[in-house]
């Protein structure tokens, strides 16, 4: 068929088309996209469609050419992975995530802890990817020649190389950010498989309504070639159906690129689930034209072979438009694939093949070195496509190029599932198989591709392989048995090695890692900087254990060894996604190693099994997480106990520390738990190793003193962990606080202290009495018997003070018998001022009593009803607290406010007052303020008993003075005598 295009033009739409591309990944890359857009789930999805490469709008009508309806097992392999996400392709992506794994032969080589293994399956896969790459060359420099019939498909196709080589490292290797994830690429991805379903469906509804003029004209085009139809129906012999489905759902996993989009650039896993029908569904649309598009190629008489027919639809009747749509359509899916290829092969070359020869010294800016390196390698690998391609030639079809390919990408199929599946499968069986599939595929498959031949015969067999369109199958069948044969025959008869078995464990799908909890030699993070600068040079060094550090959310102050084991891991996975697994674990291993002398007698890592545990709560299902949740409720027990636990690791690494404990130690748990036994800091460094050095497991009653310089009282606990089955052991120690009980049993001694001091003071009292009396009697007779002035002016100067002396005396006799219950009700008419009187006379006798000036406002016409001993108790509980509060000059001001049937006596002082926090407690038994021996917390317990016996009511207010914040107002409100009331009651 001539077209009129020229090739200016189709390079100027293909390049144009490439641009939109690179400005739709610009766009993301500078955010001038929404990233809320470029982030949502059906992006991600979206960018999955890059499976549906060249063959997909070129090679399927080819294969539905040839196999009929055989061709949607192109679609339906991959579709099938998919839908077994849950078994698949999450525990897949589990793994690369926690490992930071970006490759298959990453996957590989940590799982069976082997560089060697990284190596060998990088070389198979670039071998195996040359044939997927040679057709995306091929359709499109086929396409271009096809329509503008200009130039040959070798010069055509060394253009195309060398614009998507450019595209490529613009696309994937601008940044030395190559641990990042690919956004920008992403969201270009997800553009081009959008343009690609668009016109491919575009291009089917034309060839149903324009060619076949709708559904009824296909049926009655379809009844007349009846051949055709049967043809399509025509089902592909059992074996080669379920072989054809197993060679596409390998590559949904196995094949470079797709491995890349899936797990390197994935979002999360919840994002995995939904692409698990959305990509199903993505395929199923992309299939529906094929046949239409064969049919209609057909019915329009199109001189081309079936793949290109799309290229030809409509040339009159569209001026062409058909044929520009479908090499866009071509254009976007090859360079799609050939970009995502490329750039996952670079990666694992450059971390399984040059680092592996060949690693950067110090002295290199490792970055730039490695960033330079691969983009190297991706224009190596497409010139190694295009030579591959050149050395082909045109003589076969896409066809027969992608399933030599896919065929190949088979082998790696049983080393995927034996990582997942099977633990005990060791590096020599893998090795064993993968060569020998590989061998059989490269026999069969390759070197007749190579050589143009139409059949060779096995070696020492009679195995006779084909070439062409028909061959695949047998070479597939029997490399995929071979391999999967001498896997299992060679891991069954080799025992794993304990490396190996460490990584099965981390790679297993029904087990969770249990590192052991060791000692480094590296003990601060300052440490790590320092060691890994030997290899890695000291900005490098600094700049991976920053980052380590953020990722971890610790400070580079921490040096809790929990903590340390934690920033090694994670600089061996950040290490590992930039220079591949097994040059990582090299350095760790060599630079921030383990202490030999702690190997013996270690025990698990508690605190990484239960971090796993909490990050995979959601996928539990059943008797698992039931357990979980067992786990859980005695965990949150033991954190909410009201009294402190410890628990401690046979090394004397703290592995708990609940809430009592932080909140009596003052210690939060993220400080202490991971860290040494010996880092906590005094008093309870050497109060808690004093008492596991003793061979009693209890200690009663251990003062201790807080940095406030009050003392707290404990009781310690003791008890040891013994559990050899699962290699725990070490001590759980429990720490009660006595403190609130051992100050009560002071406030007692000291209240009956008090008491009997208050005893004592009454009987010296009443000794007291007899004495005064007879100076008394003394002084009224010199008063009487001499006529000297100043003898009589000496005279009762003595009889005052002997009165004074009484009145004390006998203050001190009625303070001391307050609160004796005499079954007799002693409350009466009295003067209020009395009491007040008798008070302040009381609180005068102590020192501080005379530093301060009590004032007294109230007058002697208040009578009220009271037990005058009782109010006196009232008034000296108040008036000393107003002069504890009260500072050297204060005045405390007692005044009265009388209304019709009460009198509310104010005591007020200038002193500190009270907080607000303990006004609600302050009438409570044994609560006080004061500090400890000062006061027994029951004065205002027993004021607001008197007054409520008294019917009377009681109120604080502090601060009294506002302004400044300062003073104590206790208002006490009694009822008042009235002698008219009495009399009136007399008379009825």
């Amino acid at each position: 068929m001539n077209f009129s295009f020229s090739l200016g033009q189709i390079f100027a739409i293909g390049v144009g088309y490439l641009l939109i591309l690179f400005a739709c990944a610009y766009a993301t890359e500078r955010q001038w996209l929404p990233r809320k857009l470029t982030r949502h789930p059906v992006v991600y999805v979206l960018s999955l469609g890059v499976y549906a490469s060249a063959w997909a709008v070129y090679g399927s009508v080819g294969l539905a050419n040839q196999y009929g309806y055989g061709f949607l097992s192109y679609y339906l392999g991959v579709a099938g992975a998919f839908v077994l996400a849950p078994v698949l392709l999450v525990p897949i992506l589990r793994i690369s995530r926690t490992y930071q794994l970006s490759s298959l032969a990453d996957l590989f080589a940590f799982r069976f802890r082997s560089r060697w293994i990284g190596s060998l399956v990088t070389v198979f896969m670039l071998m195996a990817s040359m044939p997927l790459l040679a057709l995306q060359i091929q359709a499109v420099a086929d396409s271009i020649y096809i329509l503008t019939n200009e130039a040959s498909p070798h010069t055509l196709a060394l253009a195309f190389c060398l614009v998507i080589t450019t595209f490529a490292i613009l696309f994937g290797a601008r940044h030395t950010s190559l641990r990042e994830k690919h956004e920008s690429l992403v969201a270009a991805i997800a553009f081009e498989s959008i343009i690609k379903l668009a016109i491919m469906l575009a291009i089917g509804s034309y060839a149903l309504f324009e060619v076949f003029d709708g559904f009824q004209g296909l049926e009655v085009w379809l009844q007349s070639h009846s051949d055709q139809l049967q043809a399509l129906q025509k089902p592909l012999e059992a074996g080669q159906w379920r072989t054809m489905l197993l060679l596409f759902f390998a590559a949904a996993v196995a094949m470079p690129h797709m491995f890349h989009i899936i797990f390197t650039e994935n979002q999360s896993t919840e994002v995995l689930f939904r692409a698990s029908w959305a990509v199903p569904l993505y395929l199923l649309l992309l299939s529906l034209p094929v046949p239409l598009i064969l049919w209609a190629g057909m019915a329009e008489g199109i001189n081309l072979k079936p793949e290109y027919m799309i290229l030809g639809l409509g040339k009159e009747e569209t001026q062409g438009l058909l044929g520009i749509l479908a090499f866009i359509a071509g254009l976007s899916a090859a360079s799609g694939t050939i970009i995502l290829v490329t750039l996952a092969l670079a990666a694992m070359t450059l971390n399984h093949l040059v680092l592996a020869v060949y690693q950067p010294g110090a002295k290199f800016d490792i970055y730039n070195w490695l960033l330079w390196f691969r983009r190297l390698l991706i224009g190596t690998i497409i010139v190694a496509a295009y030579l591959f391609y050149r050395t082909l030639g045109v003589r076969h079809n896409l066809a027969s190029l992608g399933l030599t390919s896919f065929v190949g990408i088979l082998q790696f199929l049983p080393g995927i599932l034996a990582v997942l599946y099977w633990p005990t499968a060791n590096r020599i069986g893998l090795i064993a198989g993968l060569c020998s599939g590989i061998g059989i595929w490269i026999f069969g498959q390759v070197i007749p591709l190579l050589y143009n031949l139409e059949q060779v015969t096995l070696p020492a067999s009679n195995l006779v392989f084909h070439s062409g369109s028909e061959g695949w199958y047998q070479v597939a069948l029997v490399s995929i048995t071979l391999n999967i044969t001498v896997f299992i025959v060679t891991s069954l008869f080799i025992q794993p090695s304990e490396e190996e078995k460490e990584g099965a464990s981390s790679c297993s799908v029904d087990a969770l890692s249990r590192p052991h909890r060791l000692q480094l030699n590296a003990r601060t993070c300052q440490d790590f900087v320092t060691f890994l600068s030997v290899p890695l040079g000291e900005s490098t060094a600094k700049r991976e254990v920053q980052t380590a550090l953020n990722g971890l959310k610790l400070e580079m102050e921490d040096s809790r060894p929990y903590a340390m084991r934690r920033l090694r891991d994670r600089i061996q996975a950040n290490l590992s996604g930039l220079m591949g697994p097994a040059i990582a674990q090299e350095i760790v291993d060599q630079y921030l190693p383990y202490q030999p002398a702690n190997v013996q007698g270690h025990t698990e890592d508690i605190h990484f099994v239960e971090s796993r545990l909490e990050s995979y709560r959601s996928q539990l299902t059943g008797l698992a997480k039931e357990l979980d949740s067992l786990r859980r409720y005695h965990r949150q027990t033991l954190q909410y106990l009201p009294i402190g636990v410890c628990s401690l690791g046979t090394d004397r690494e703290v592995l708990m520390w609940n809430n009592a404990m932080a909140e009596l130690t003052s210690i939060s748990g993220e400080q202490v738990i991971g860290s040494r036994f010996d880092a906590l800091p005094e008093p309870w460094k050497n109060l808690l190793d004093d008492f596991i050095q003793q061979n009693h497991n209890h200690h009663m009653f251990q003062k201790v003193s807080q940095k406030n310089g009050q003392p707290r009282w404990f009781s310690l606990h003791k008890a040891r962990i013994e559990e050899p089955l699962s290699h725990m052991g070490g001590m759980v120690i429990l720490l009660e606080d006595h403190t609130e009980t051992q100050r009560l049993e002071e406030e007692l001694v000291h209240s009956e202290r008090l008491a009997s001091i208050g005893r004592l003071a009454a009987g010296v009292a009443h000794e007291i009495g007899n004495p005064i009396t007879g100076i008394s009697s003394l002084a009224q007779n010199m008063k009487y018997e001499t006529d000297n002035p100043e003898v009589i002016q000496t005279s009762e100067q003595i009889l005052q003070l002997t009165k004074r002396v009484t009145r004390i005396v006998h203050s001190l006799v009625s303070f001391a018998h307050a609160g004796r219950h005499t079954g007799q009700n002693q409350q009466e008419p009295m003067q209020l001022n009395q009491a007040i009187t008798e008070a302040i006379n009381l609180i005068s006798l102590a020192d501080k009593g005379k530093e301060l000036e009590f004032i007294n406002l109230c007058s002697d016409d208040i009578i009220v009803i009271a037990d005058i001993q009782k109010l006196v108790q009232v008034f000296v509980n108040l008036l000393g607290n107003a002069r504890d509060a009260s500072e050297v000059g204060d005045s405390v001001t007692i005044s009265a406010q009388v209304s019709e049937h009460t009198v509310t006596v104010s005591v007020t002082d200038q002193g500190c007052g009270i907080p607000e926090d303990q006004l609600e407690h302050i009438f409570e038994p044994f609560f006080t303020t004061k500090e400890p021996g000062e006061g027994t917390g029951l004065g205002l317990a027993l004021v607001y008993s008197i007054v409520e016996e008294h019917y009377g009511q009681i109120h604080i207010i502090s601060p009294a003075d506002r302004m400044q914040g300062r003073g104590t107002q206790v208002d006490i409100t009694l009822p008042l005598h009235h002698a008219e009331a009495k009399s009136e009651s007399a008379w009825t």
